[in-house]
């Protein structure tokens, strides 16, 4: 380094090189800043990557609804389950136990009515998404392996119903890297934490620089986000400092994966300073927009404030961004009464519908997988015959995708006459995640790492892609 030129009197490009010029110094920024010229090509794990095959979709967001959302009383109708209401059936399993259980058929709540050219229908507790229904394909036909909320929520995640594993973002960054490097691959507004906490997003065994990055609306959605040096150039000047012990550090560790992502992280810290406080600043979005989200000016929390940052981080380049609407308490977990659905709809039908609309009016609902979804759904039937909630339901419950490679306005897949099996064309958590990582031009079976001697991917040996929804 040039001791001869003082911080306060170099320019940025000589601050930048004078960086350059010591061993290795923060490599991806570096290069980022100076160019592909630079000579500084060292591996970065968030480098873009190469898809195995024709991607449709090069990002993702993922709407996810906590709590276990009623199929039957929202995008499943089941006119026999209504008139025949008050009657019973025979199931083997009720909350996990096995057994013989007589138990009694519960209307639908809301009332379901075709919606747009295509006729789906979809229920009144979501009027404004179901008029984006000729851009939506509506599994009827979910199955999940488990009816708690934590091992549910973990595998809808990850893949694993028993063991942490990594998130399907994570998985997702690997395979594909970021499109920015000043923003994080992997990115997830909620508001709570979730059940099964940050294993939601954490990476597990993948390298730390693949986790999702926590936001948390309200004043302040990512903490120390604001540069403490007195200008960029010190700050440079501090990282280059730091990146030099780091790196004797580590040299006298050999290879720590941990180590690593810490130090990488620093680099991604750094790019977030320049540009994240511009995603958060929603003074440039119209009046319009604002009004088509439900959002007010100068409000910096809800769903809707989700959808339309969700929007700009997606047109920022980062590959998966996942909105959560609530947490581990006050959401769709409805066993006690069924209305508590109706507050819950209201706060993310519009938000979802302008983020769909929003989407597609900037040509971008083209190369953005939506995927809308929730852990499971909720029973057709009850232990009394009076009962105003609903149990938990993993057989069969519904999700829908849109833009990406998605045919819009079809469902597929269908319950039974009840709402209680899967009567055709079963769509698995682990054939979901397939048909994902395909739209992004990734083979589910392709996509692994090994860890204990054994190569782990996503949907682990299982998964189909679902060709039959696809445009």
């Amino acid at each position: 380094m040039n001791r001869n030129v003082s911080a306060s009197t170099m320019t940025r490009g000589q601050c930048l090189r004078s960086l350059a010029a010591g061993s290795s110094l923060l490599p991806g920024l570096l290069s980022e800043l100076l160019g592909e010229d630079s000579g500084i090509r060292e591996r970065n794990p968030l480098s873009p990557g190469i898809p195995d095959g024709r991607p449709r979709a090069s990002r993702v967001i993922m709407l996810y609804m906590s709590g276990g959302v009623s199929h039957v009383d929202t995008w499943d109708p089941r006119p026999k389950l209504m008139r025949d209401a008050g009657k019973t059936v025979t199931v083997n399993e009720f909350q996990g136990r096995k057994g013989s259980f007589s138990m009694y058929l519960k209307s639908p709540q809301w009332t379901f009515r075709p919606r747009g050219k295509c006729g789906t229908q979809v229920s009144d507790l979501f009027p404004r998404t179901a008029a984006c229904v000729d851009d939506l394909c509506v599994i009827r036909s979910m199955k999940s392996n488990h009816t708690n909320h934590y091992e549910a929520t973990l595998g809808m995640h990850t893949g694993s119903f028993t063991f942490a594993r990594p998130s399907m973002g994570s998985w997702i960054s690997y395979g594909l890297g970021t499109l920015n490097r000043n923003l994080p691959s992997f990115i997830v507004l909620a508001p709570q934490t979730p059940y099964a906490g940050g294993q939601v997003w954490g990476s597990d065994f993948l390298p730390g620089a693949h986790q999702g990055t926590r936001v948390v609306p309200g004043t302040e959605p990512v903490a120390n986000i604001q540069r403490r040096s007195a200008s960029e150039e010190l700050q440079l000047l501090e990282l280059g400092l730091l990146a030099r012990m780091n790196q004797r550090h580590r040299a006298a560790r050999g290879d720590d994966a941990l180590l690593e992502a810490r130090m990488q992280s620093f680099e991604t810290a750094f790019g977030m300073q320049k540009e994240m406080p511009e995603v958060f600043d929603l003074s440039d979005e119209t009046e319009s927009t604002f009004r088509s989200y439900g959002l007010q000016p100068g409000s910096t929390s809800g769903f809707a404030w989700q959808c339309l940052v969700a929007r700009r981080l997606a047109e920022r380049g980062v590959r998966f961004v996942e909105l959560i609407d609530t947490g581990s308490s006050g959401n769709w977990d409805a066993h006690g009464d069924m209305q508590t659905h109706a507050p819950l709809a209201a706060n993310v039908d519009q938000p979802t519908a302008a983020l769909l609309q929003d989407l597609k009016q900037r040509g971008m609902l083209e190369d953005t997988l939506v995927v809308w979804t929730t852990e499971f759904g909720r029973t057709p039937f009850n232990a009394a015959p009076q009962a105003a909630g609903r149990e938990h339901h993993h057989w069969v419950f519904s999700s829908w995708m849109a833009g990406g490679g998605v045919r819009g306005g079809m469902t597929w897949g269908a319950s039974d006459d009840y709402g209680i099996e899967v009567a055709a064309d079963e769509v698995h958590v682990h054939d979901l995640h397939a048909t994902i990582l395909h739209l992004l031009g990734l083979d589910h079976t392709r996509l692994t790492w090994r860890n204990s001697g054994r190569d782990f991917r996503l949907t682990d040996v299982h998964g189909r892609v679902v060709h039959e929804i696809l445009s």
